[in-house]
């Protein structure tokens, strides 16, 4: 094992060695800490454990500990050299007997230990006559750090009336000091302010409820805890730290009503829902613990109700039915808050509620007529006569009973009025006879108006029952078609007929038929049998028409005669429908059946033939196209935009349009019209028609242009495409045997009347080149 090996045990068995008792309990401001120990040796190096006390201070380097090899004869002959952690600066040593002194002042919580080197050599070589060995130097712990509260300011909650010894919550402070050596870091907590509330365990910084507090006293508390190092002892340094302890809410208190008596009004006019006052219950907790319900007791009237303000916990009295000032002039009434969270913990200490009275006034007011009922039954007979009494309604002014009071009826305007009041007395009259058939009920709205007070009105529904009267006879429900046929037997059912009646029956309608007095003797028929002859012949009577006699069970009863038609029809004994009203038919029109079917077959023959003679004519259309000539005759107007010169549009017959073949027009200078009339001209002699009716029309088109009033006041050219030839108005351009515009004369167009005045004066002879 070498020396360096060696030396590290050496080391480590000095970090375990013991602390005298005097060294524990020595002074932080003792200079020299004095160390005894056993010697160590290690072959060749000399020493005794080494130690350093932080916070020393001393002008002069304070000595540690010495380092000393055994091959020292103490002549100056070895050299000792120092190197490692502080070496040089916290730590030298004597180069020529090995002592280590301290330097500056070391702080144990910054660095609690140094690493260093030790040598030994020979002054003479230069070599080493031991080898280099490491060791420790330990700082010791001196109470030099204050106690510290590192969560601070602490806040803690805590239900009001807690019992004793409830824990609250704990501090807890560090101490920077070495808690393995000497009692710098143990700490020790009491209470400076917080008695005689609460309390804190020494040790463990517990804080603790040290009686019962109640919230609505005093809601927060601070409370200041003390943390002292040295457990305490003096000269130990301490810290403090507030603590901030909320009381929370229980509900461990009734409500309260501040007054015992309230005083409140309403007026008789407020309607139902109205606000009459409020009541306030203090409680002394907050939220939830504070809600409360409010009730009413004792009010058997039922006139008014109590709602909660959940927001301002106020209970709000509404008006639950009309009041009345002449019926009721003061009300009494007993409001109850109730907690709405109740702790079960607290119901030993009474009930959560209280109670106060509420007196209410009800307030005189002019109030509108009051009808006795509020809806009124009235009946009438129908068909009273005009002013007929129908019932009497009656009002009053509640406010005085001797105030009159105008009635009237409100009246549709798009109905009819049939009824009318007396405005004095409420007698309601008809204005004209009712018909229950057309109207059973009828719905009345009557006001009462204050002859003193126009503005106070009340209204009353009156509904009217029209009572029946047996005023209408019955009749049959519809028009029946009976057949019969020629060989009947007697007692043969023919017909089943029935009655109605508008009328309202008290019980089942029930009808009585017979036949009419003036047909009973002769008829062939009877209601229930007939015990006439057999047999009927078509020839002799084709309809027979019976007067049925139908009564009715109304009292007084009546009755009506309704004619049933029975045509007999050309059978046995069964009746077919379908023939019988066809023969029916027949017989209306006075045309036996061989007749008719002459005369549907001479319809048949003129509308084969018709469609004969258009078919061929068809045919003939296809076959033959128009002539050329029937197309001449077609009149196409066309109007043209070409207007120059100031003139309007002009509308010119083109027959070349009616041959589909195109006439383009262009926009030509205004000196080119007489060689484009020449061009036009020849157009119409190649192609016009040489026809004198196509002359006259052209003659007949030139006299309206020539006569029409409505023309504007200034000449118009109209171009006609085909004027023919021979023509007795002569060529309207007068540019058929000339070859240019030099050679023409125009000078017969002023002879052509008004209209061609401009047309003159501009291809007349007399107008001058400089034109």
């Amino acid at each position: 094992m070498n020396s360096s090996v060696l030396l590290q045990l050496v080391v480590m068995l000095v970090q375990l060695w013991p602390c005298s008792p005097s060294t524990q309990n020595s002074s932080p401001h003792h200079t020299v800490q004095s160390f005894t120990a056993a010697r160590r040796v290690k072959r060749g190096w000399l020493w005794e454990p080494l130690f350093a006390t932080e916070e020393q201070i001393s002008p002069h380097p304070v000595y540690i500990g010495q380092l000393k090899s055994d091959l020292d004869k103490q002549d100056g002959n070895l050299k000792y050299i120092l190197t490692g952690e502080g070496a040089g600066s916290f730590f030298v040593i004597d180069e020529y007997n090995g002592k280590i002194y301290l330097t500056q002042k070391l702080d144990r919580e910054k660095k609690p230990f140094y690493t260093l080197r030790a040598q030994a050599i020979n002054r003479s070589t230069q070599l080493p006559v031991e080898p280099e060995s490491e060791f420790i130097i330990k700082v010791r712990d001196v109470n030099d750090n204050e106690p510290q509260f590192l969560d601070g300011p602490y806040v803690a909650t805590v239900p009001e009336m807690s019992p004793e010894g409830t824990s609250v919550t704990q501090v807890t402070a560090t101490d920077a000091d070495d808690p393995s050596y000497g009692n710098s870091a143990r700490l020790l907590y009491s209470l400076v302010e917080g008695q005689p509330y609460f309390s804190v365990e020494p040790t463990t910084g517990v804080i603790r409820m040290a009686s019962q507090m109640d919230r609505e006293t005093k809601d927060q508390y601070l409370v200041i805890i003390q943390a002292k190092d040295m457990v305490g002892q003096p000269g130990a340094f301490s810290a403090t730290a507030t603590v901030t302890i909320n009381l929370s809410d229980i509900n461990d208190n009734p409500p309260e009503f501040q007054q015992r008596l309230y005083y409140m009004s309403v007026s008789e006019e407020a309607p139902v829902g109205t606000t009459v006052g409020k009541v306030f219950a203090e409680d002394r907790d907050i939220g939830d613990n504070a809600a409360m319900d409010y009730f009413i007791e004792a009010d058997s009237s039922d006139v008014f109700n109590i709602i909660t303000n959940n927001e301002t916990q106020e209970g709000i009295i509404l008006l639950k039915k009309r009041v009345d000032y002449e019926s009721k002039r003061r009300y009494s009434i007993q409001v109850k808050a109730v907690n709405r969270y109740i702790d079960e913990r607290f119901l030993k200490e009474g009930p959560f509620e209280d109670t106060t009275i509420v007196k209410i006034n009800v307030e005189d007011a002019d109030e509108p007529p009051v009808f006795t009922l509020e809806n009124y039954v009235m009946e009438i007979v129908e068909g009273a006569m005009r002013g007929a009494l129908v019932g009497v309604v009656t009002a009053r002014d509640p406010d005085d009973d001797e105030s009159p009071v105008r009635y009237s009826i409100v009246h549709s305007s798009h109905l009819k009025r049939l009824f009318s009041i007396n405005e004095h007395n409420g007698a309601i009259i008809t204005t004209e006879p009712l018909d229950r058939e057309i109207a059973s009920w009828h719905n009345i709205t009557v006001t009462a108006t204050e002859t003193r007070n126009p503005e106070k009105i009340s209204e009353a529904n009156v509904y009217v029952q029209v009572l029946d009267v047996n005023d209408n006879a019955p009749k049959f429900p519809k028009n029946y078609e009976t057949f019969v046929c020629e060989n009947a037997v007697s007692g043969q059912l023919i017909q089943s007929i029935s009655a109605v009646d508008q009328d309202d029956s008290g019980e089942d309608h029930h009808f009585y038929f017979s036949l009419a007095q003036e047909d009973s003797n002769s008829s062939h028929f009877t209601v229930k049998d007939n015990q006439g002859k057999s047999g009927f012949s078509r020839q002799e009577q084709f309809y027979f028409y019976l007067p049925i006699l139908i009564e009715d069970n109304g009292t007084p009863p009546l009755t009506s005669t309704n004619t049933l038609t029975v045509t007999v029809c050309d059978c046995d004994t069964e009746v077919n429908t379908f023939y019988c009203r066809y023969g029916a038919f027949m017989y209306s029109l006075g045309l036996s059946t061989e007749a008719l079917v002459a005369v549907l077959a001479c319809i048949l023959i003129f509308l084969v033939f018709f469609l004969a003679i258009v078919t061929i004519r068809q045919q003939q259309q296809k076959k033959a196209p128009f002539s050329e000539k029937m197309e001449e005759f077609r009149e196409n107007i066309v109007s043209y935009d070409d207007e120059g010169g100031g003139e309007e549009d002009t509308e010119a017959f083109d027959i070349s349009a009616l041959r589909t073949r195109a006439v383009m027009r262009t926009h030509k200078p205004r000196k080119k019209v007489a060689s484009e009339i020449q061009s036009l001209y020849r157009q119409s002699l190649q192609v016009g028609p040489d026809s004198a009716i196509f002359r006259q029309f052209i003659s007949e088109k030139l006299e309206e242009a020539n006569t029409d009033p409505s023309v504007p006041p200034y000449d118009s050219l109209q171009t006609y495409a085909f004027e023919g030839t021979g023509s007795l108005a002569g060529s309207l351009s007068s540019l058929g045997s000339s070859s240019s515009d030099v050679d023409q004369s125009y000078d017969y167009l002023a002879d052509w009347g008004p209209h061609f005045k401009q047309l003159a004066g501009m291809y007349s002879s007399h107008r001058t080149v400089g034109d």
